[in-house]
């Protein structure tokens, strides 16, 4: 194990690549492989079960594809919703730990409850999932940023091997939920899901003593326990909360006017909390919020992978066979797993030239590759044969959005934990989280304009006419992405005065 809070050694940063990526991982504190495993497993089940909720809502339940992805658009919204609370019950109550545990459990129940197969299971284990998700994702990267010194030179490649983690699960769980809920039995695919996320959980639980004080409750590290009856409130409320999720879900057309408010309430108790810091703490929080009002929109448009592009994976794309939410659910995390290395050496090696890019210009650089993947989708329409894409098309688009991700959500994490004053660490998380909550929601109102009139979970228009639905809205992504970049691109000199980077683009 090298340095835990220097810079990587010169000889680490002049060799080549192949001998960096074994190199950087042996250069990280130990405890990143910990927290790298627990997320692993637990984004296995969280992503296995999300590769069958659309197909599961058209096929089994016999929802109409809007309505679909508006549920499903409640249900993400909600899930990067509960963070910015279980972030501030973090730094408040629980302390790290303790609130990843409450959340393993509280998922882990959410997914057995989903492979019952009763009526009622379907909106009530999506509601366990969303409560136990809020205190577990953003409490894990937090502590990842706990591992490294602010300036530490290896904190975004930290993130990067982390999100590296995140998406072999991902990879691993949308291939394998995806084939047997959608070949042998949907439930069979939710009840795999459940068992990894308890390894997920017991990973966690067994190796969390390797993580000395990190991640202790508030005041424990300094011998003084915080209030047992402020804990027990929190989980009071955990369970508490779960009725309402469900009543949402049978009132799915409600989160817009939730979200909107709550949004905007987030933003100006952020903005009112920057001006009551020093300067320089006040400029980087207010750099922060400005990014993380930007990344909103490009989750709008990128997650259309886990609703709309599910269902037009299944409709208009060549998959060789193979099921949708299999394809769908695998492609996009087997290329972080090939690019996660590369770019963790990329930024080391950019940066030991002086030619790093900053937080704000790789936020550019993600609205600008995210557009050109869209693009590629419509490219690939326009070649299509019969209604069916190529899947040469298919996968040369997912590539763009991929590496538009990998330029903004690991990045993001990072910059969260070096913009943000330590007390309020967490809570600026949960505020990240929030964006993409936001962006969730919208995500599920613009996949309604790609709905495919359906009847019984089957179409009742040809695949050219499907097609040309969902290429003409691709499209239109494709320039409001572009829009965005270029405005990102004229704010980028402001932001870095403000976040204090050095770096030269």
């Amino acid at each position: 194990m090298g340095n835990e809070t220097g810079l990587l050694d010169d000889d680490i940063l002049k060799a080549d690549a192949q001998t960096y990526i074994a190199d950087a991982v042996k250069g990280h504190p130990k405890q990143l492989a910990l927290l790298f495993f627990t997320e692993m497993w637990e984004r296995f089940s969280f992503y296995g079960m999300r590769a069958l909720l659309v197909l599961f809502m058209v096929h089994q339940l016999h929802y109409a594809d809007a309505k679909a992805n508006l549920i499903y658009g409640t249900y993400t919204a909600l899930v990067y919703l509960m963070p910015l609370f279980g972030g501030i019950a973090a730094d408040k109550f629980l302390g790290y730990r303790k609130a990843i545990i409450l959340g393993g459990i509280l998922m882990a129940a959410g997914h057995l409850i989903l492979a019952i197969p009763t009526e009622w299971s379907f909106f009530a284990g999506m509601a366990f999932l969303i409560s136990g998700n809020g205190f577990f994702k953003p409490n894990i990267s937090t502590m990842v940023g706990k591992l490294y010194a602010p300036d530490d030179a290896r904190r975004d490649g930290a993130f990067s091997i982390f999100y590296m983690g995140v998406n072999i699960g991902a990879a691993i769980g949308g291939l394998i939920c995806g084939y047997i809920g959608q070949k042998i039995n949907w439930h069979y695919g939710f009840g795999l899901a459940g068992i990894f996320m308890v390894i997920g959980l017991i990973t966690f639980m067994f190796g969390q003593k390797s993580l000395g004080e990190i991640g202790l409750t508030p005041k424990e590290s300094s011998g003084v326990e915080t209030a047992m009856s402020k804990q027990l409130i929190v989980l009071v409320a955990s369970l508490v909360i779960i009725p309402i999720f469900i009543f949402l879900f049978n009132n799915y057309t409600l989160m817009g006017k939730i979200m909107f408010p709550v949004c905007i309430a987030a933003t100006i108790a952020m903005i009112i909390i920057a001006f009551q810091q020093d300067k320089e703490a006040k400029n980087k929080m207010l750099a922060a919020i400005i990014l993380v009002a930007f990344s909103v929109l490009f989750w709008a448009f990128y997650e259309q992978g886990g609703g709309s592009l599910n269902l037009y994976t299944e409709r208009n794309v060549n998959t060789f066979g193979l099921p949708a939410a299999a394809v769908n659910n695998f492609i996009n995390p087997f290329y972080i797993i090939l690019l996660s290395f590369p770019f963790a050496w990329m930024w080391i090696r950019l940066a030991n030239k002086g030619k790093e890019p900053s937080t704000p210009m790789k936020f550019t650089l993600s609205f600008l590759q995210l557009g050109v993947g869209f693009l590629l989708f419509v490219i690939g329409a326009k070649l299509a044969l019969n209604g069916r894409v190529s899947f040469l098309w298919y996968a040369l688009g997912y590539l763009l959005l991929t590496t538009g991700e990998l330029c903004i959500s690991p990045i993001g994490l990072s910059m969260i934990t070096k913009l943000s004053p330590t007390k309020y660490t967490g809570m600026m998380m949960g505020f990240w989280f929030l964006a993409s909550a936001l962006g969730q929601h919208l995500a599920g109102v613009i996949g309604t304009l790609m709905a495919i009139p359906s009847e019984g979970g089957a179409t009742t228009v040809s695949a050219v006419e499907s097609l040309s639905i969902y290429s003409g809205v691709f499209m239109k992504i494709f320039y409001v992405s572009l829009g965005g970049g270029l405005v990102l691109l004229l704010l980028v000199p402001i932001l870095k005065r403000w976040s204090g980077a050095t770096k030269t683009v």
